[in-house]
This record gives C-alpha cells, structure tokens and sequence, in this order.
C-alpha cells in the first residue's frame, strides 16, 4: 500500500489533519486506528445505561475557526454550561479557583493565605526569567495560599516535586485574580469565574464520543482503517508494519500517538535522540468511572482535593454535563488519581482506596448503589514540564521535521493543551503539508461558514 500522508492515531488530531488535508485537495491520506472506533482518549464508552469518558473532557472554544468548526459539527448537539468547580480542604468547600476563594476556610487558613498574599503585593520576590513552580507560586500567591493549595494540589496531580517543574505550561491554567479580588474572595462569597474553563460547552447526547465521531464523518470511506496498531516504522525507508494492511509506503507522516511511544517504535534513531527519549516524563491518570443510584448535587460539576488523605485529586459529576450521560434518577462521576508513568499500579487496591475516598468525602453514603463500575485509564495523562523535557522534545523534532515527519496534538506534540487546540494543530499541520493557510474555496459550504 502507498498513501502521499499516513497519519498516525484516529483521535481528535489525526482525524484533523485528514479532514484539513481533505480541503486542501490531498485524496491519498489514511488514518491507521489501533481501536475499533475513533477518538482515542476523546472518546467514551457506553455500559449499563451509563455513558463515561477518559475523565472530564469539556470544549473549551477560545479561537473563532475551532469554535466555528466544533459548533458545526455538534450543530444542534451540544449545550453551553458556567463552570460549577469547587475545592474541598479542611473540611470545607470553598469555590474554585482557590487563590481567590479562601472564604469558608478556618479564620486562621484565611488569615495566612490572605497575609501571606498581601506579601507579595507590598514586597515581591525577584524571580529568574525561567523560575521552578514552586518559587513561582510562592512569588505570585504567597507562603499561605502554596502550602493550603498550590503545592499539595499540584503534588498529588504532577507527581513530581515542584522544585523539578518549569513555568512553561501554567500560562492559562492557572488563574492570576487581582489584589482587590484576592481579598474580596477572602471576605465574601464570590460568584465570579475565573480562568480559561469558566464556561464550556459539552454534547447533549453521546458522551465526548459525539465529537470525533461527526469528525469522521467528514472523511470518504476508507480513510480510516479501523483496529490496525502501528507494530513499526522505517523512518529512513518510510514505511510503517501496521497489523492486517502490512507495509504501507507514505510520503509524509504525521504521528499523533504519545511521542514515547512513537519513538519506541521508530527506527532508526540517532543517539542524542535516543538520549532525548529517556528524559521524557510523564504521569498516568488512573481514571475510574462509578454510576451511582442518586442524582448527582445541583451545585457541582467537578471538586478538586488537594489533602492527602484522599487518593483522587478531581471528582467530577459527568452526568451535570448532560442527564444523557446516566439513566434517570442517578448519576455518573469520575475519580482521577495520578501515577507517575511506567510505575505498576495495583488497580485493585486503587479501587478500594477510591470507594473509600468518596464515603469519606461524603460523596457516596452507605446507602448508595453502585450501578456501573469502569476503569479507563490515559496511559499519558500529564506531560511532565521539568528541565529536561523542552530540551529533549527540540532535539527530537528537530531530527523528525528533518525526515518529514510531523508529530502533533496533546500527545505528539508532548504537551499539555486541550480539545479546541488539538483540532487546530491538526488544521495546521495540513496547511505546513500543503504550503500555506487553508484557502476558503476549497471548503464544503459547511467549512466555509467556519472560516468566516
């Protein structure tokens, strides 16, 4: 088999690239999908009357061509929703983000926090122009709010020492309120929404599955090929072994797997590339989903828990996202806990500790029914911004782009980003393979009303 592009993975990514580089004319395209449906970790799964994702997956719509697409995709299938996020320390809920939240908390927490806050206004640290997280948050929110919030929350998620950590990735997921919101968040019950994720839109029907599903739809049959893995690739030959279609001979390849994979299968590599892929770190998010025989509270889509004592560090209520989600009268939530990558996880034990967690967070009483159970873990949830990795992730690319290869998305690109973002890597990267921005003309009328 020949093919001009052979793309790599049939999530959000590599549907993308092939839709984008269906505009632009490109026929000899084909997607290689290790499952038997698209979306990978974008994607949901359908048991006992519940429907679950990998974790929470919202659409966050910030750019007018992503948004423009994504809405045209859903069309009448999706609803928009304010952020109901929460924080449970100290006994308390307080909302998110904590920063600029602290009422609710013991006087003493408030105290520091607020103090320690007040310290950073009148008398801020010099930092250098490439600060570690923890100097970073101690800089920006102060002593109280890093040790209350920042460090343990972060800890448990990263599960690596702040010290370790760059700035890199925090730039629009971490909220920075104003002096004056800090201060009136410690006084008074403040309503207002922080943050790139202060509203969102999620499908009413068909789980997060609805997206790379109407995605799909878009591309001529036989595009995607379905329960074909990448066994290996000839990056010096340019072929790729892909399980039941054999050797297939591509041009140019665009690669959405997590990259460690990727490389893992790749050959040959150079020896400083070899030596980039052993400092690529990354955490495992153990994501079981629980169906539960009550509704879910009104007042919350997800509840972050930054204290030890509670093995997840996010429970989230899918079924607040859409009722479709669960069978009536009861509700679906997702618990995440964090590994580091690689690390052997008792999943059982896991599991234990989770119920656990959530009759001690008193989100599951004795009385409660469990009507569905899953395990869906994301073998790479959280790409690790320490030292090492900009470094690592440059001299790869560098020796990838050299031989034509793209590598893109959450994954490929070995970055932390979200949904919208995922879909335009894919739009651009079509247009780097095809020489310049997607030309309107070639769109189908629906694209054409997205590009405006």
């Amino acid at each position: 088999m020949k093919v001009d592009v052979l793309i790599l993975g049939g999530g959000l990514a590599g549907l993308s690239a092939a839709h984008h580089l269906g505009l632009r004319g490109a026929r000899s395209r084909l997607v290689v999908e290790a499952k038997d449906t698209v979306g990978g970790t974008a994607g949901s799964v359908t048991t006992r009357g519940f429907t679950f994702d990998y974790t929470g997956h919202l659409l966050h719509l910030h750019d007018p061509y992503g948004k423009s697409l994504i809405l045209d995709l859903l069309k009448e299938n999706v609803a928009s929703h304010e952020r109901k996020a929460w924080i449970y320390s100290q006994g308390a809920y307080t909302r998110y983000p904590f920063q600029a939240n602290t009422k609710g908390l013991p006087p003493e927490t408030v105290a520091e926090c607020l103090a320690g806050f007040l310290e950073t206004v009148h008398r801020p640290r010099a930092l250098p122009s490439d600060p570690d997280f923890l100097s970073w948050c101690r800089a920006t929110f102060g002593d109280g709010i890093t040790r209350r919030f920042m460090r343990p929350y972060n800890e448990k998620l990263w599960r690596t020492p702040l010290q370790k950590l760059t700035t890199e990735w925090q730039g629009r997921f971490v909220p920075k309120p104003s002096p004056s919101e800090v201060i009136y968040g410690a006084l008074a019950d403040q309503n207002k929404l922080f943050g790139y994720n202060a509203s969102f839109r999620y499908p009413v029907k068909g789980g997060i599955q609805a997206l790379p599903d109407a995605l799909a739809e878009r591309l001529e049959p036989g595009v995607v090929r379905f329960e074909s893995p990448v066994i290996a690739v000839d990056l010096r030959e340019k072929v790729a072994e892909v399980k039941g279609l054999g050797q297939v001979h591509y041009e140019r390849l665009v690669n959405t797997l997590p990259l460690n994979v990727f490389l893992d299968l790749a050959t040959p590599l150079p020896a400083d590339v070899k030596a980039a892929r052993k400092n690529l770190r990354w955490n495992t998010v153990w994501n079981l989903n629980v169906g539960i025989d009550r509704t879910a509270p009104a007042d919350k889509h997800w509840i972050y828990y930054p204290e030890k004592k509670y093995p997840f560090y996010r429970v989230g209520y899918s079924s607040n996202f859409s009722p479709h989600l669960a069978p009536e009268g009861h509700a679906a939530l997702y618990l995440e806990a964090a590994r580091p990558g690689g690390v052997r996880v008792d999943r059982d034990k896991l599991e234990l500790a989770m119920i656990k967690g959530l009759r001690d967070a008193g989100l599951l009483r004795r009385s409660d029914e469990i009507s569905a159970k899953i395990w869906m873990p994301v073998p790479v949830g959280y790409v690790v911004y320490d030292r090492a990795r900009t470094p690592a992730v440059n001299a790869i690319f560098r020796h990838l782009n050299s031989l034509g290869v793209e590598s893109i998305g959450r994954y490929g690109g070995w970055k932390y980003s979200f949904m919208e973002e995922t879909i335009l890597d894919g739009k651009r990267c079509a247009e780097r393979l095809t020489g310049g921005e997607l030309a309107a003309e070639t769109g189908s009328t629906a694209e054409l009303r997205a590009l405006k």
